[in-house]
């Protein structure tokens, strides 16, 4: 019995080599088995992996080719279809690269404002991902929980921005729109939810001795194969990498607000899911340094109406809640980009799955499997 995976093929046959007895089955494309068009192709001798073959591309929209179609106000907002659930931070790389390359100063409250957005959204994409994976092992209960909160930040962004997932609202020079009146009052009331509620999660997921027989252990990714498949976020600091953009290369004023870059060095399913928790921390600590210190001003630089980018390459990253996107333009000094590159992290992350679960068991992939926090558009772009 395969846990939490829908099987659309089952069939024993030869192997490559021509040896009897390897079942090979299809793990995907659809939706509840991979969080996404993710297709698996498994190889398995009775129930232990041998190898695993990701077929990508069931969602692929060529949006770095659209890209170049579009102006440098435009092509932002293309990325927020890409890792979904960090789309204010999506946004935030594309217009820091513009900014770049125009040499354009943003007012130190737009900066406030955009780091607490990223935050938020760092918070909400955790608690996602702990929901889902705790259902992926079978507990349902906690996926109520986490949307809670979730929901209280959605709601914020509502507000704010006029959306709740794909929220347009970080512009070349700062912001779309100040602040409503309310955000700073909602914000405080969500902190004090959420520090009173997510001890929650730990009696129900954490402190689970059934989590814990299913993720500790499991899926173990070595600091030198994390850095070796390009891993980063969550997934690379579960195995001791240092890796946080935030901390190694500041932006948008992370270097004013103090925070710690969370490790773990087990390297197993059961460290990733812990960086996920202390990391929500961490971003409430931000949060907090910051919402009675909102500095008055503009929310905006001023900018002309067409952006034109000086003839070269620019190139920045930041740290989304899946780890590191960059962006990359090569400009020919016209109204749109000559050619964009995204280095999205859920490429580089699923790159080590096969290495991953080779030799375990098809019962813990689900494990390492969710720990990855894949989001499949982000990959397939």
């Amino acid at each position: 019995m395969y846990t939490q995976t829908e099987i659309i093929k089952d069939t024993t046959q030869l192997n490559s080599n021509g040896n009897e007895g390897e079942l090979v089955i299809n793990v995907g494309p659809q939706h509840p088995a991979t969080h996404g068009v993710l297709h698996l192709v498994i190889t398995l001798n009775g129930e232990t992996i041998k190898k695993i073959e990701p077929h990508l591309g069931y969602i692929h929209r060529s949006i770095e080719k659209m890209c170049e179609s579009l102006t440098y106000r435009q092509f932002i907002y293309v990325t927020s279809r890409m890792d979904y659930l960090s789309a204010h931070i999506n946004n935030l790389a594309c217009a820091l690269c513009v900014e770049k390359g125009m040499q354009i100063e943003v007012p130190e409250r737009a900066q406030v404002i955009r780091i607490l957005m990223s935050e938020l959204t760092r918070i909400a994409s955790h608690e996602l991902w702990v929901g889902a994976m705790a259902m992926d092992l079978g507990a349902f209960t906690p996926f109520f929980y986490t949307f809670r909160e979730r929901e209280v930040i959605n709601d914020i962004m509502e507000q704010t921005c006029g959306a709740r997932l794909t929220m347009n609202y970080m512009v070349p020079g700062g912001t779309m729109y100040d602040l409503h009146p309310d955000f700073q009052n909602r914000v405080k009331a969500f902190i004090i939810q959420f520090t009173s509620k997510v001890t929650e999660l730990e009696d129900l997921i954490a402190n689970n001795i059934i989590f814990q027989n299913r993720t500790k252990g499991v899926g173990v990714l070595s600091a030198e194969d994390a850095i070796s498949y390009g891993c980063t976020g969550p997934v690379a600091r579960g195995s001791g990498v240092s890796c946080d953009i935030r901390k190694i290369q500041p932006y948008s004023g992370y270097e004013k607000v103090s925070f710690e870059e969370v490790l773990e060095p087990a390297g197993d399913s059961y460290a990733r899911y812990l960086i996920r928790i202390r990391e929500m921390y961490q971003s409430i600590s931000i949060i907090e340094q910051l919402i009675d210190n909102i500095p008055e001003g503009d929310f905006q630089a001023k900018t002309k109406a067409v952006l034109k980018l000086p003839k070269g390459e620019f190139y920045t990253r930041v740290e989304t809640a899946r780890g590191e996107l960059g962006v990359y333009i090569v400009s020919e000094g016209g109204t749109t980009p000559y050619r964009i590159k995204f280095r999205s992290p859920g490429f580089s992350n699923l790159s080590a799955l096969n290495h991953m679960v080779k030799g375990s068991k098809i019962g813990d992939l689900m494990a390492t499997m969710g720990t990855l926090d894949l989001v499949i558009p982000d990959i397939d772009r």
